[in-house]
């Protein structure tokens, strides 16, 4: 691999040990539907957005709900020593990209079969700090090196 590639690939490992990413694939709900709830907790802070989806009437809120307890964990894991409260996670990023559909049929009348389309989504759901993580003075002995 050359110089330039491995440059690009070591910048790109670096840039995602800050993001805290989590995905449900095929959720069987339509998009559509979905993103309604999406809308609501995007921007918001974490525990903000637990509580929204708690108690939404939404077929897909309890799934968005576990899907944030995940990026939730992933946080924790690449952070181990620090708490959650202090660095003021929120819900940077969601998408609700379309998945795949299901084509069925249902009987007509006269003969007939109409066509019912079920449909599924991926949701990507990336955690985001508002502290900024400021690079820590170096102290008197790397100074004097």
């Amino acid at each position: 691999m050359g110089r330039r590639k491995h440059n690009s690939a070591e910048a790109r490992k670096e840039a995602n040990k800050t993001l805290f990413v989590a995905k449900l694939m095929n959720n069987p709900t339509s998009p559509r539907k979905t993103r309604l709830v999406a809308d609501q907790i995007r921007g918001v802070d974490v525990d903000k957005a637990l509580g929204i989806l708690q108690y939404s009437p939404r077929e897909s809120a309890p799934k968005m709900r576990k899907l944030l307890l995940s990026a939730v964990a992933n946080w924790q894991a690449k952070n181990e020593g620090r708490r959650m409260e202090d660095s003021q996670l929120y819900v940077k990023q969601i998408m609700v990209d379309e998945g795949r559909t299901m084509k069925r049929m249902r009987t007509a009348p006269q003969g007939r079969g109409y066509r019912i389309r079920k449909r599924s989504n991926h949701i990507t759901l990336i955690l985001g700090s508002r502290v900024d993580d400021a690079p820590q003075q170096p102290t008197e002995k790397e100074e004097n090196k």
